[in-house]
């Protein structure tokens, strides 16, 4: 006699799945064609045939801590080739929303990102903090649009009529931006690491398949590194994802977008570095003023000139995030809304990095300018907006970023996918 197995489905989790994304999954009836046209779905247990199975019966236990949901470069094969509509490849895209929300602390971030309203919400935060800041300097120069000149000592910048714009003589970066950004850069490291730690936690707590072949797994750190080599930095994953025109421009603008980031990530540092060990502690504190550091200093003070290396390397940036963008966005504009669906959660993403993107070109052009009425707000727009993707970034899609190199680097830790240099 066959023992009786009672399911329990979480209808709460049906519906909040519907509302990210997964709205049309109970038109799926099993004929595992999305797990026959995926070129990245594992023969063993492919998804996401099962995924569909356990959405439709509200397995949420099973589903949050499915590491295949991350091995999915939502390419949109499976949703395209289905005969019923049922879009499997939005309900993975909606599985990993929800896990973005959930997987870090402070879930309800996450579920304000879901509508304009909460968006602004979001918004608010730093956006009533540099407020206050450009009130009080308002008050202090007599002015809410000052211009500067060079004063004495390192970054030092002295009111005059005739000045120019200087966006750190009015949000001076010792005292208001670098201090801002880096508690904000702190909360999302410690979000991040928390979130880490409970996705691992899930992975581990889900069934063991007994290796007998004898070959030896790869550790964690071997795992991490294959993934850096192969999946984020080659794209290999995209570029086994799909073969068209659209499938390369959409690897194209996520590789872009990538470089964008790391560029301008190494601007920003090597700015930081030059203001705090170069100008502040070594010049400052210890006294120093040898080339080498007086060299390092000028790296970070700020305004930089136009034909600086780290100048010429932030437009490139720039350059390439704009590009980027343009990529992705007009990929997901041209999606047939039949076969693929977009919320606004899918957006919220793109709407920040479009803003800091566009507001740091204008910032820059508008202070060659010498516009200040125009400079300035332009500025505090590109503040809440920076300060909106580092603070938030665990809660947003771009966490992909830090949740599917852990996820990818597991599977292989585990064997579920191959190394990149096996494939």
């Amino acid at each position: 006699m066959s023992n009786t197995v009672r399911v329990q489905p979480d209808l709460k989790f049906v519906k909040e799945l519907q509302t990210v994304g997964g709205d049309s999954l109970k038109k799926c009836y099993q004929c595992a064609t999305c797990s026959v046209v995926c070129p990245l779905s594992p023969a063993d247990s492919p998804y996401p045939r099962k995924e569909m199975v356990w959405a439709q019966w509200g397995l949420k236990d099973r589903l949050v801590n499915d590491i295949d949901i991350w091995l999915c470069h939502n390419c949109g094969t499976c949703s395209d080739l289905c005969p019923r509509g049922a879009k499997p490849g939005d309900l993975l895209a909606a599985l990993r929303n929800m896990a973005y929300r959930n997987l870090a602390p402070f879930g309800f971030i996450g579920k304000l990102m879901s509508n304009m309203g909460g968006a602004l919400m979001l918004a608010l935060v730093p956006a009533v903090i540099y407020l206050l800041i450009w009130s009080a300097q308002a008050a202090k120069f007599g002015t809410a649009f000052p211009l500067f000149t060079a004063g004495e000592g390192h970054g030092a910048w002295e009111l005059a009529k005739d000045g120019q714009v200087i966006y750190g003589g009015l949000f001076p970066g010792d005292y208001f931006i670098d201090p801002i950004f880096g508690a904000a850069f702190a909360f999302m490291v410690v979000c991040f690491y928390l979130g880490i730690q409970k996705m691992l936690k899930g992975f581990d707590s889900q069934p063991r398949v007994f290796d007998l072949t004898g070959v030896k797994k790869p550790g964690m750190l071997e795992a991490f590194i294959d993934t850096l080599k192969y999946e984020v930095f080659n794209h290999t994953q995209f570029n086994d994802c799909g073969d068209d025109e659209e499938d390369k421009k959409r690897a194209n603008g996520h590789r872009m977008l990538m470089f964008a980031f790391i560029i301008l990530m190494f601007v920003t540092g090597t700015i930081a570095a030059g203001h705090w060990v170069g100008g502040w502690f070594l010049e400052h504190v210890l006294g120093l003023h040898i080339g080498p550091v007086e060299l390092l200093a000028r790296l970070g003070s700020t305004p930089l000139p136009q034909d600086s290396v780290i100048k010429v390397l932030a437009n490139i940036g720039a350059v390439l995030m704009v590009f980027g963008l343009w990529r992705l966005t007009k990929r997901r504009q041209s999606l047939d809304p039949k076969k693929f669906g977009s919320s606004f959660y899918d957006w919220f993403l793109l709407y920040v990095i479009w803003t800091i993107a566009l507001t740091g070109i204008g910032c820059e052009i508008l202070r060659l300018l010498n516009i200040e009425f125009l400079a300035y707000p332009t500025y505090f727009i590109h503040l809440i907006a920076v300060f909106m993707l580092i603070a938030y970034l665990p809660w947003t899609k771009l966490g992909h970023l830090v949740y599917r190199t852990v996820a990818l680097t597991y599977a292989k830790k585990i064997g579920r996918i191959p190394m990149g240099a096996a494939k």
